[in-house]
């Protein structure tokens, strides 16, 4: 019968810091696995609010070609308000308008700078925050510009969705404070519309951008059988030019 010679001691624990080494190695393996995942996960893009008051500047371009404007935003979520100041071409014939939302109101006032006429109109009071909308789709995630250094791009997600009477939209956050960047929108009743923004700045320069104009002070109330609301109010602008004909 063969006998093998006992291991020595100093074999056992080599053999044991092995397996220590080893097991210890699975756990960790194990671990940085689950914490990949949990990154992961966590910076899947989700639909974001914006913050709650912003300023800034925006164009808007109808799709035919016909409306092509620039001016500025301000947006007050605490207030629930919002107003939107547009300086553009519409069939070669310019125009100033003054959209002011006073939604905890239920007013609406369409101003026209270059000839000083106002409307008042009834505004639905259903305040919706300015956001990516919990149903939206994810389009994509793309850096505009470029991602080769620090500070030449930004970092954006694109959402699409439906809007009512067969319309749908896109539009476009910063991944980072989400920040809306643009917006386009199709509807067989406006066709297609294009917002960009930019400057923006979180904050509210002049509280008074939420006063009416002076010479809206004596507009009565015009009787609408539907209250207006923000699509509705940015569709105004997209048939600005038929207006104008």
């Amino acid at each position: 019968m063969e006998v093998f010679p006992e291991p020595e001691r100093s074999q056992i624990l080599l053999v044991r810091r092995l397996c220590n080494f080893l097991t210890m190695n699975f756990i960790s393996v194990l671990s940085c696995l689950s914490l990949l995942l949990a990154v992961g996960v966590a910076q899947y893009p989700k639909p974001c609010v914006v913050p709650e008051l912003l300023s800034g500047g925006l164009t808007v371009m109808t799709g035919d070609g016909l409306i092509s404007s620039t001016g500025i935003i301000t947006y007050d979520a605490l207030g629930q308000r919002m107003r939107v100041k547009n300086f553009g071409i519409g069939d070669n014939q310019d125009f100033a308008l003054d959209q002011l939302m006073l939604f905890r109101e239920g007013v609406y006032y369409e101003s026209n700078w270059k000839t000083l006429s106002c409307k008042k109109m009834k505004l639905d009071s259903s305040f919706i925050p300015m956001q990516v909308p919990p149903d939206a789709k994810l389009m994509g995630q793309v850096f505009m510009g470029s991602s080769s250094s620090w500070g030449m791009g930004v970092l954006t997600n694109t959402w699409y969705g439906s809007l009512s009477e067969n319309g749908f939209y896109s539009t476009v956050f910063t991944e980072i404070g989400c920040i809306p960047v643009s917006f386009t929108s199709y509807t067989p009743q406006s066709g297609w519309l294009t917002v960009s923004t930019f400057n923006w700045v979180i904050g509210t320069s002049n509280p008074m951008d939420y006063l009416p104009p002076d010479f809206c002070a004596n507009s009565e109330l015009e009787e609408t059988e539907t209250p207006h609301n923000f699509f509705t109010v940015m569709e105004s602008l997209a048939m600005k030019s038929k207006r104008i004909e």
